[in-house]
C-alpha cells in the first residue's frame, strides 16, 4: 500500500510537471487593442 501512494505521488507530480511546462511554452496572445506600450500611429 506504501509503494502504491508513493507511485501514484510521483506520477501525479509527473503530470503537474508536464502540464506546467506545456502551459509555459504556449505562445501569448497579444492585445487586441494594441496595449504593449508603443504609440499607435
Amino acid at each position: 500500500m506504501d509503494a502504491l501512494f508513493w507511485l501514484l505521488l510521483e506520477a501525479g507530480v509527473a503530470l503537474a510537471l508536464l502540464i506546467f511546462i506545456v502551459w509555459w511554452t504556449l505562445p501569448r496572445r497579444k492585445p487586441r487593442d494594441g496595449g504593449d506600450g508603443e504609440p499607435r500611429n
